[in-house]
């Protein structure tokens, strides 16, 4: 039997997975398996097929990636994302990125900093600190974890340090965005039951 990859770009979460899943199955293309950033078909798909889905792709923001170089990118933000995502532990995330990276794709780290950096104009230092504030405002609205406890989750030296990151990359502090969020659920809610 053969089997077909395809890499996509952009994709973050498991809701782009079965965003994925939803528009293969729609165009009753086979998978064995999606995963963040590829797709593995059960056979290969003509031109055609593959134009069309390359289209439905890109109507939900993500691409189909032809290019080696592209998908090196594509594979370094899914380790970064994987990285920050998956913990399922209270450890820190202690990582040394430059070396956790060359050793996952086999590339040298100041090779993958400088092609991150020419093709999404944004360094890969920067990339990971977006990843970690995007996760500590999820952590933030889900409210199981204190400011403390997610600043070592993410592996901050202190609060003042991610709340500092935090400031620079939303513009609020931790407090404020967690105040917001839930005003503005609370608003939602009562919106919803005036309609009721």
């Amino acid at each position: 039997m053969t089997s077909d990859k395809i890499y996509i770009k952009n994709m973050v979460c498991s809701r782009c997975i079965k965003v994925v899943k939803d528009e293969l199955e729609k165009m009753n293309i086979e998978y064995n398996h999606v995963t963040l950033g590829e797709a593995e078909l059960s056979s290969q798909i003509d031109p055609a097929r593959t134009a069309r889905l390359k289209e439905a792709l890109l109507v939900n923001g993500f691409e189909l990636i032809d290019d080696s170089k592209t998908k090196l990118i594509e594979d370094v933000k899914k380790l970064i994302i994987g990285s920050i995502y998956d913990k399922t532990d209270d450890k820190p995330d202690s990582i040394n990125y430059s070396d956790f990276l060359s050793q996952k794709t086999g590339k040298p780290y100041t090779y993958l900093s400088t092609l991150f950096s020419s093709v999404e104009n944004l360094t890969v230092e920067k990339y990971i600190i977006t990843q970690k504030i995007e996760r500590a405002k999820e952590l933030l609205v889900y409210g199981e974890l204190t400011l403390s406890e997610i600043a070592y989750r993410l592996g901050y030296s202190s609060t003042q340090h991610l709340s500092s990151q935090f400031k620079k990359i939303t513009g609020f502090t931790p407090s404020y965005f967690k105040v917001l969020k839930e005003n503005k659920r609370r608003f939602i809610d009562k919106i919803g039951n005036s309609n009721s």
